[in-house]
């Protein structure tokens, strides 16, 4: 009988521990396998796709990412952007540059490069694509970097800071920017200190 108690005992201990590690885990925006419902999918208009007013001396086709404002333009011409609603790096991993897109992939693998995986170790080594999948439907690769602008399984995460580094745009919305850039586009990635 004793040996039934302590298996019990353990058995309702790990039920109760359970739970909170996996929301320590997740807390993140990384919740790999999670497959988003359509009405997760649908956000806050503020951070839907639109055409806006953005004036840029660059070229048409040239993507602008604002790291403070969580949105990213593509520059149409004639002082219009189309803008999306994007998740961005979180404190410690937010970084500005010009890149180009060297690379475009639907439903991409994903393999968390090795620090990722010593700061959230309960990360798989890898994980196919697919809608359960962090990168999402799509993922446009940043120069030689390991930086990525990607769908994501975490469609509430749009608009917040709690990425790597990367910038996180809705399933729909990278699907639609995908067909919309090719590689060598120019990429601008603005991030202006904050004061809290």
């Amino acid at each position: 009988m004793p040996r039934f108690l302590l298996a019990l005992q353990l058995a309702l201990l790990l039920f109760v521990a359970a739970p909170r590690a996996m929301a320590q885990n997740t807390a993140d925006g990384d919740q790999p396998g999670y497959v988003p419902s359509e009405d997760e999918e649908q956000l806050d208009p503020k951070w839907s796709k639109t055409v806006v007013y953005y004036r840029a001396a660059e070229e048409p086709g040239t993507v602008i990412v604002n790291t403070n404002e969580r949105f990213l333009y593509l520059i149409l011409g004639n002082g219009r952007a189309l803008r999306y609603g994007i998740g961005v790096g979180r404190d410690g991993f937010q970084w500005r540059g010009l890149l180009k897109i060297t690379n475009k992939k639907e439903w991409p693998d994903w393999t968390p490069p090795p620090e990722m995986i010593e700061r959230q170790p309960y990360l798989p080594r890898f994980m196919a694509g697919g809608p359960g999948n962090p990168l999402g439907a799509r993922a446009l690769y940043l120069g030689h970097t390991v930086y990525r602008i990607h769908g994501t399984n975490q469609p509430q995460t749009i608009g917040t800071a709690v990425s790597s580094g990367c910038f996180r745009l809705t399933n729909p919305d990278v699907i639609d920017f995908y067909a919309r850039v090719p590689v060598g586009t120019k990429v601008i990635v603005l991030q202006q200190p904050s004061i809290s």
